[in-house]
């Protein structure tokens, strides 16, 4: 029986899993963050052989027939070559795909292969698939190249504003106290200091998303207005994939994931919900709620022109462990 060696590659972990082709798991683990644009190409991929080698002492390269890997950081089709040659040097596999994570999120969301998926995590990102397979995509580099929020993006302008309500420079709101209250100092402009000098990781401005929802459930002004401009941000990410498409008429399934929208915050759903009956009717939004792992696995199971049955089999797997 061939086997898919499947990889969802993310800024906090790198999930892998050894699939069979009539869908069977046969292994699922778990390594360290994957960041190829940060800590090079070929450090990503030893955390990719480490995680594999947890599943098994007895695994030695080539580890399946197949590697799908659907990874961060493999925004550009030069950086899904880069990485697709270094796991065809390392013998992980016969064959080797690699795509970006949204790929994954979108076929472990979506019905099929085709749609539109938008995750937003850390970063925000975009992918859309027709059902005759043309895709539409951003080169998703940050702000370098038009990107906006994403769990990051909204730390920083949560910390931002409440700077600014601090010192005077900007309008009245809460975030002031509730960041000095998340992170125990005396004033934000203590927090922002202590990200500067180290003692406090940037990455910890993640942790400011809740805060900034549960401000903004107030009816903040400038709370809300971070969250109205992210469900903008979401709509037209989609909106504009569809559109180059040609789909935006067309029923068709968007997927949302990443833990900023599978939070299901529910003033920042209501607002993507209303955004897209206004300007895509036609579209049915779907939050994810299984791992871009099975999406992976599923996209593996695909090249492998498995059949429906097996891929039947494989969700199922992954629902009973959602």
């Amino acid at each position: 029986m061939r086997t898919v060696l499947a990889v969802d590659g993310g800024n906090s972990k790198t999930d892998v899993a050894l699939v069979g082709e009539d869908g069977s798991v046969l292994a699922t683990g778990r390594g360290a963050a994957f960041e190829p644009q940060s800590a090079g190409v070929g450090v990503a991929i030893d955390v990719v052989g480490d995680a594999v080698r947890l599943l098994g002492s007895d695994l030695v390269p080539p580890f399946a027939d197949h590697v799908a890997a659907y990874v961060a950081g493999a925004d550009l089709p030069v950086e899904e070559e880069a990485i697709r040659d270094e796991i065809l040097a390392r013998e992980y596999g016969r064959d080797v795909v690699v795509g970006n994570d949204t790929f994954a999120l979108l076929r472990a969301g979506a019905s099929g292969p085709a749609g539109v998926a938008v995750v937003c995590g850390a970063g925000i990102n975009a992918v859309g698939v027709s059902p005759t397979g043309e895709v539409a995509r951003y080169p998703a580099l940050g702000r370098l190249t038009g990107d906006w929020g994403g769990g990051m993006g909204l730390g920083e302008e949560a910390l931002w504003h409440a700077v600014r309500a601090e010192d005077g420079r900007g309008p009245a709101t809460a975030l002031d106290r509730a960041v000095r209250e998340h992170f125990g100092t005396r004033t934000v402009e203590e927090a922002a200091l202590a990200i500067h000098f180290g003692d406090l990781s940037p990455f910890r401005l993640h942790e400011l998303v809740p805060v900034l929802m549960a401000v903004a459930a107030t009816g903040d002004e400038v709370a809300r207005s971070i969250v109205v401009r992210m469900a903008d941000e979401v709509t037209v990410l989609a909106v504009v994939a569809l559109r180059r498409l040609d789909l935006l008429g067309t029923p068709m399934e968007v997927v949302l994931g990443g833990g900023v929208l599978t939070a299901r915050d529910p003033l920042l759903s209501d607002l993507i919900e209303r955004r897209f009956a206004e300007q895509a009717p036609q579209a049915k939004l779907i939050v994810a709620d299984v791992p871009p792992i099975m999406g992976a696995a599923l996209l593996g199971l695909d090249a492998l022109g498995a059949t429906e049955e097996a891929k039947t089999r494989l969700r199922a797997h992954f629902h009973a462990m959602a």
